[in-house]
């Protein structure tokens, strides 16, 4: 019925090949974009219990030694991102913190403890659920953070 040759036969399976592998890839390029588009509606509804966990955390970590965490305030804007080493989908929220000096420790007398700090906080996706481990980058934007960890870090589009 079909007469083909043995050489005829490996170049229809090598297209076969070729044809499975775009489908494929489209198919997966698809599915991380609905991924990564859901994650994102996740992130907005979550969001509230998430930052006050981020805080609970935060505050719990003892860092910044001799200051204890007394405000938080929450930017609007979220930078999505994706950790390279763990294919992890990130949120990275700007953030302006208030600290006091803890009474008897290093930091009473210095002056500076009431200024505001600015950073970023860091959320994670574990499966359908946002999640933080009260993890804060200081000093830094969520674009900055982007930049200097560009190693590790990669801005999740769509």
């Amino acid at each position: 019925m079909w007469n083909l040759d043995t050489g005829e036969w490996i170049g229809i399976g090598i297209i076969g090949l070729l044809i499975v592998a775009i489908v494929g890839r489209g198919l997966l390029k698809f599915w991380t974009i609905q991924h990564r588009r859901h994650a994102r509606k996740r992130f907005r509804h979550q969001r509230e219990r998430l930052e006050a966990r981020f805080f609970d955390i935060a505050a719990a970590s003892g860092k910044p030694r001799g200051l204890r965490w007394v405000d938080i305030d929450f930017d609007d804007a979220v930078c999505f991102a994706r950790d390279r080493d763990r294919n992890q989908l990130l949120a990275l929220v700007a953030v302006t913190i208030g600290f006091e000096a803890i009474e008897g420790g290093d930091m009473e007398e210095v002056e500076a403890v009431s200024n505001l700090r600015a950073a970023t906080a860091l959320f994670h996706l574990e499966g359908k659920w946002w999640n933080t481990n009260g993890r804060v980058l200081f000093n830094l934007e969520p674009v900055e953070a982007l930049s200097r960890l560009a190693g590790v870090l990669e801005q999740a589009g769509e």
